[in-house]
């Protein structure tokens, strides 16, 4: 009850917020981008707005008003009273805010504007994407007859994800410290997680809590990238191939898969395969396909915020471009050197009437919160979105309502860094060449060959060849790309490939332009073969989603549920861990990731390295001080190194036994620490020690 009433003020309060600041939503439908007239339902933007713009700033004060009780209120267990604040607040503000509104409209006799019906095959289009997500996230995971199931293919990255929600669903993890790495300051962004972790102490279920947000996050992503891909169209087809494209991702992997089976087993093979193609280094994660919303839910709600600031913005670029059509016409009536066209360019780029005005200097703040507010929600989202706007406010009018959004963007997330952060949140480099075997220019477009296929093509095309706002929208785009080419923020540079995804997924939006226009009109060298076009752009379209839709059938695959992991939500291991060990308890034990103790909120000393490593994180000493602490040979060495690292439990499990990293010596810590959780025998015995009761 508790979640579903925080759920709903949430949305609320958005509405609330969204139709105050942001009324043009309603008409936002009516146009496209360059003044044109359109029938588009504003629900595809002022639905995800008013979710959004109500979850991510009641998540970030639900979290801060749980700190600021814990950390300077001395309360024990902030989180409730935290929740009951927010809401109360949030709630009277949401009623001030519609008590305004309906004044307002009342005396305005405003009418809703806009168009908000949906036409049948809007609604078809978003009753499958529902279907297509909900299913993902729900075979990927969730509970059934007291089980969690957990994919085969998003287990390993949710053990932090399942760490953090449980450190403040069944612990008290204020100050955060990393589920994986306790102990030290949090530079894993961990909103999303705290936001599913708050969920579930509401009373939500725990794979409701997790699915739900990620449910939300992707399907506000589709809808947006559908509104903006027809305001920029004008067309609904562009918008529906654009999130087709999305969706499912071009790449020639499927071709040369089919090439190398043998023949008379492809059609078995094709049935059977379970694993992802991989012809690219690390693509046999599921690095480029669906699978990556699986497993990281929260970086599609990021892009949802994206894509918002996105449609915020793009009508000033628009608004420069006639502008700068003027003077091009104007210039077309007489003979100009180049010099002095550049001049006429120049002066109406940077010194017109409202280049570098401000409009509306509030709806700028407004968006600088919610772009400030993914800093821990996902930082690579942010770092694409910023970069995206500065490259679209070096040819945009209203160049202040940029700068405010930034530099609110910019001073919250130093603030939130400075909070979270000791020292450095990034530590850029240059690397070129991303995951490129070969590290040249040649070898970089190789790879995204590899990667992307004819979609390279088109979007090659249209920047030799378009014209317009859309072309240079073509490089705005591929600044994330280029950015993950040139640019390694953490020391894993395979984190880079949301830079390529983000890309990608807006890239997307000049195939579907050229392939509508060739469905729709007619071309000189085939003006009379309608059906000849259409099976041309039908086969077009095939080409770019055959691998996505093979690899989307590899994800089904590799989630049946008699391939997931099973854990007891009642495992007495689990509830023990949640009963006995609070946040501040920090847990020595082998290298975990999604484990038992895990799922019971425990804080490790040093779960997997990568989770760590990859977050930037100390990983060598950590992995130095396990091994002097199993294999201390004195109770004296033992409690020295256990007092200097602040660990509270020690388990000694298989795990442990069989590492080959160090050698356990059970019998010093027996003798140091009494056993307080025991399960299992012989070589699958289980043990806890209590470091805070010594052996007397």
């Amino acid at each position: 009850m508790g979640a579903v009433l925080f759920l709903t003020i949430s949305v609320v309060f958005g509405y609330a917020v969204c139709e105050t600041l942001l009324p043009g939503l309603k008409r936002a439908g009516e146009r496209t981008f360059d003044g044109r007239e359109l029938s588009l339902s504003s629900y595809f933007l002022r639905v995800p707005a008013w979710v959004l713009a109500g979850l991510i700033p009641l998540t970030w004060a639900a979290y801060l008003t749980a700190y600021v009780l814990k950390v300077y209120g001395g309360k024990e267990y902030p989180l409730l009273l935290a929740d009951i604040l927010v809401m109360s607040v949030a709630a009277a503000v949401s009623a001030v805010l519609l008590f305004f509104l309906y004044r307002r409209r009342k005396k305005e006799q405003e009418h809703s504007g806009g168009r908000n019906r949906l036409t049948a095959g809007e609604w078809i289009f978003l009753a499958l994407l529902l279907l297509l997500i909900v299913q993902m996230m729900f075979l990927t995971f969730f509970v059934s007859k007291g089980q969690l199931y957990v994919g085969l293919s998003v287990f390993s990255d949710f053990a932090p994800h399942m760490g953090m929600i449980r450190s403040f669903s069944y612990g008290n993890n204020f100050p955060t410290t990393y589920s994986h790495f306790a102990g030290e300051d949090i530079r894993y962004h961990f909103l999303f997680q705290f936001l599913a972790g708050n969920l579930e102490f509401l009373g939500l279920r725990l794979d409701f809590a997790f699915n739900l947000p990620s449910i939300f996050g992707l399907l506000a992503s589709c809808m947006l990238l559908y509104a903006l891909a027809v305001k920029l169209s004008g067309k609904r087809a562009v918008g529906y191939l654009t999130t087709l494209f999305f969706l499912f991702r071009s790449s020639p992997s499927f071709f040369r898969f089919l090439a190398e089976l043998p023949k008379g087993q492809i059609i078995e093979r094709l049935r059977m395969q379970a694993e992802f193609i991989s012809y690219t280094q690390n693509e046999g994660w599921g690095l480029w396909n669906l699978n990556v919303y699986c497993n990281q839910r929260h970086f599609a709600f990021a892009i949802a915020v994206m894509l918002l600031a996105l449609h915020y913005f793009m009508p000033y670029v628009y608004a420069m471009a006639e502008k700068l059509s003027g003077v091009r016409e104007e210039l077309s009536q007489g003979k100009h050197s180049v010099p002095e066209r550049l001049l006429f360019y120049g002066r109406t780029l940077f010194f017109s009437k409202g280049a570098f005005g401000v409009k509306r200097p509030v709806v700028s703040l407004f968006f600088g919160i919610l772009l400030g507010g993914l800093a821990f929600f996902n930082g690579s989202v942010l770092t694409a979105a910023c970069a995206m706007l500065f490259f679209m406010a070096a040819v945009s009018d209203r160049r202040l309502d940029y700068l405010i959004t930034a530099g609110t963007a910019l001073v919250l997330s130093l603030a939130e860094s400075a909070l979270f952060v000791e020292g450095s949140a990034v530590s850029p480099s240059y690397v070129f060449g991303f995951l490129a075997e070969n590290k040249t220019l040649f070898g970089a477009l190789d790879y995204m060959w590899q990667l992307w296929g004819i979609l390279l093509l088109f979007v090659a095309g249209y920047l030799l060849f378009g014209r317009g706002v859309k072309r240079y929208l073509v490089f705005v785009f591929s600044v994330p790309l280029i950015m993950a080419f040139t640019l390694s923020l953490t020391v894993d540079v395979t984190v880079n490939h949301k830079f390529v995804m983000l890309s990608e997924m807006l890239l997307s939006l000049f195939p579907a332009l050229v392939l509508a226009d060739l469905w729709e009109r007619r071309c000189t060298f085939m003006e009379r073969r309608l059906a000849a076009r259409r099976v041309v752009a039908a086969v077009l379209v095939v080409l770019l989603t055959v691998t996505g839709v093979f690899e989307y059938l590899i994800v089904l695959r590799r989630n049946q549920p008699q391939n997931n992991l099973l854990y007891q939500m009642d495992d007495p291991l689990t509830l023990w861990v949640k009963e006995n060990a609070d946040s501040d308890d920090i847990i020595l034990s082998s290298w975990y990731h999604l484990h038992r103790v895990v799922l019971g909120g425990g804080m490790l000393y040093f779960g997997w390295p990568y989770y760590a490593w990859s977050a930037g994180y100390d990983t060598p000493y950590r992995e130095q001080q396990v091994a002097l602490m199993f294999e201390a040979e004195t109770v004296q060495e033992l409690d020295a190194l256990i007092k200097e690292n602040k660990i509270r439990y020690i388990i000694v499990d298989n795990d442990a036994r069989s590492n080959t990293s160090y050698e356990v010596r059970e019998d010093v810590i027996a003798a140091a620490y009494q056993a307080v959780y025991t399960e299992g025998e012989g070589d699958w015995k289980l043990t806890v020690y209590d470091t805070e009761q010594p052996v007397s």
